[in-house]
């Protein structure tokens, strides 16, 4: 768990919102723009990842975002992760942290960033 990365949350263009609360000592409870998911962190290759699960839709999508917080706490950079380079049938945590591990150099293994600012 990563007590920094509980707050309230703004995106750079101020359209999206996200709410990140603790659950218990392993899981994050994160309110997204009218979702809900649950986040579990996770280190791989030196690089801070979350697992997260939609629990809105039927089947519990997850997908998988790596995350980056500024040394001062006030901004918060998210990337998803590419379903071409971790496919979406890819569902046991064994079988993705190998994934990761093996892209964790590749320039496609990541999408756009989404920067978030906290707020007050």
């Amino acid at each position: 768990m990563q007590e920094r990365l509980l707050g309230d949350w703004t995106s750079a263009d101020g359209k999206e919102k996200m709410k990140v609360r603790k659950l218990d000592d392993s899981v994050y409870i994160v309110y997204y723009d009218g979702d809900l998911f649950r986040a579990y962190h996770s280190d791989i290759a030196e690089t801070p990842f979350a697992s997260v699960q939609d629990l809105n839709s039927n089947d519990r999508k997850y997908a998988y975002v790596v995350w980056k917080l500024s040394d001062d706490g006030r901004h918060l950079n998210l990337r998803n992760v590419n379903r071409k380079v971790i496919p979406k049938e890819s569902r046991d945590s064994a079988t993705v942290a190998a994934l990761l591990t093996k892209n964790a150099r590749n320039p496609e293994l990541f999408g756009e960033a989404i920067e978030f600012t906290r707020e007050k």
